[in-house]
């Protein structure tokens, strides 16, 4: 079923709509859960609670993209729970390694209080992706978006687990430069 079938369904409120989005993204979305959590059930629950909160949102919201707009539902939803089970000493997952090396950007001291600031720093790193080779963007994006393994990105691309942490370290330290050329205090 395409995607807008399926959003169609959600603005006439047919209960189809979410176990058709869960035939189609179903493995998606929990392929991102599971990499954030490290955990099957916590998983399962976050990908359940997007299909939720997709169903409250839609209407009145329309996502251009439903795959990205069910991305960012689970992601964020995992990210909480991950931050949640932290708290009670739980966790697992690559959430922890990668926000550890994203981190030395983002100073400690400091946090991006006003949205017009926030914009620009995520303009920034979009226009520094953009202008990345295709293949550096895509292992970057799913190291720091998917919170995919080094070994899960070696696997996908077919290089080594080494090229794949030198190519991520050199990434973390142009975008860094890139930054701090454009006014950011890290």
């Amino acid at each position: 079923m395409d995607d807008e079938s399926i959003v169609r369904m959600f603005w006439a409120r047919d209960e189809q709509a979410i176990p058709s989005t869960a035939d189609k993204y179903g493995k998606y979305c929990i392929s991102i859960a599971q990499n954030i959590l490290g955990n099957k059930e916590d998983a399962e629950e976050c990908v359940n609670d997007a299909y939720l909160q997709a169903w409250n949102s839609i209407p009145p919201h329309r996502p251009n993209v439903l795959s990205t707009f069910l991305g960012r539902l689970v992601r964020n939803l995992s990210i909480n729970k991950y931050r949640h089970n932290i708290v009670k000493k739980r966790g697992g997952g690559q959430a922890t390694v990668v926000l550890e090396e994203i981190s030395e950007l983002i100073s400690d001291g400091e946090s991006i209080e006003n949205l017009l600031e926030r914009r620009e720093l995520l303009k920034s790193i979009e226009d520094f992706l953009d202008k990345l080779p295709e293949n550096k963007r895509r292992i970057f994006v799913c190291r720091y978006w998917f919170f995919e393994s080094v070994t899960e990105i070696s696997n996908r691309f077919g290089i080594t687990e080494n090229s794949v942490s030198v190519t991520l370290n050199r990434l973390r330290k142009k975008l860094h430069k890139h930054l701090l050329e454009r006014g950011f205090d890290l």
